[in-house]
């Protein structure tokens, strides 16, 4: 190649960083051919950026359909910048503003791997309360940001999320078999509300929303969390309006209104 057709620098980074960009925005797994066809750039060229972005660590294959999924690195990311970006303050005052209307817990969270991660928490001022840390990580399958998360994915990524049954039981609440988790997912996705009603936690309740990008991708997920003692079911979902205008407001921070609709990239999950 010579000097006049080879690309600036700033170019190749750009065009590097448009195909990761498409990559971890994409809803299903990415082949070749629909990151060249996206990207329109060269199929070479798009075959050296996604090896050289897999040998980095930001993105994966999936072993058996070899399509391309964000990884570890980018995930991490990803979660570093949700946890330690000035937008964070801003977030997590919408937390504090829910905790003063509803006077429980509540917390954001996002899904990393095969387990929720708390990316922050307010505490309720009231005694009785489970206190949990930002950085704590919780299951998928019996909490009601995991079933969140776990909703939006096919049932065959469920299962090979969640591994074989019988699913690890936490309480006697605890739903451990595929069926019947799939069917509530199943109205957790047409409700866009999940619940968790002592499945980890004996004595506890929490009531989750999904926190979306401006395409309706669902990246967090608010939830509060309160002991079954003080709150029912039907109080908690009750809640949901107000879960639901916060959700709105920290989407709104952290995915600002742009024609292309670009967020921040989702956790690593398994896709079909």
């Amino acid at each position: 190649m010579s000097t006049k057709d080879a690309a600036p620098p700033e170019s190749t980074a750009l065009r590097a960083f448009s195909v990761l960009e498409y990559v971890a925005r994409a809803s299903v797994p990415v082949s070749l051919d629909d990151a060249t066809q996206a990207c329109n750039l060269p199929k070479p060229t798009v075959f050296r950026i996604l090896a050289m972005l897999q040998e980095a660590d930001l993105l994966q294959r999936e072993p058996l359909s070899k399509r391309y999924i964000i990884g570890a690195r980018l995930s991490s990311l990803a979660i570093d910048v949700m946890q330690h970006s000035t937008l964070r303050a801003q977030s997590h005052s919408v937390l504090q503003a829910l905790v003063d209307e509803i006077g429980e817990s509540c917390n954001l969270t996002m899904l990393d791997g095969n387990e929720v991660l708390y990316l922050d928490r307010v505490e309720t001022p009231l005694p009785l309360r489970l206190h949990l840390e930002p950085g704590t990580r919780v299951p998928l399958h019996c909490t009601a940001s995991g079933k969140i998360f776990l909703s939006r994915m096919s049932s065959k990524s469920v299962h090979r999320l969640l591994g074989k049954e019988p699913l690890k039981r936490y309480t006697d609440k605890t739903i451990t078999d595929l069926q019947t988790l799939e069917k509530e997912l199943r109205q957790v996705k047409a409700t866009q509300i999940a619940i968790h009603d002592g499945e980890l936690f004996d004595d506890s309740v929490a009531v989750a929303v999904p926190v979306c990008d401006p395409r309706g991708q669902v990246y967090a997920a608010i939830a509060f969390h309160a002991p079954a003692s003080r709150v029912s079911i039907a109080q908690g979902l009750e809640l949901v309006p107000a879960l639901r205008r916060a959700a709105q407001a920290i989407g709104s921070i952290f995915t600002p209104s742009r024609e292309d609709g670009a967020a921040l990239p989702a956790t690593t999950a398994p896709h079909d």
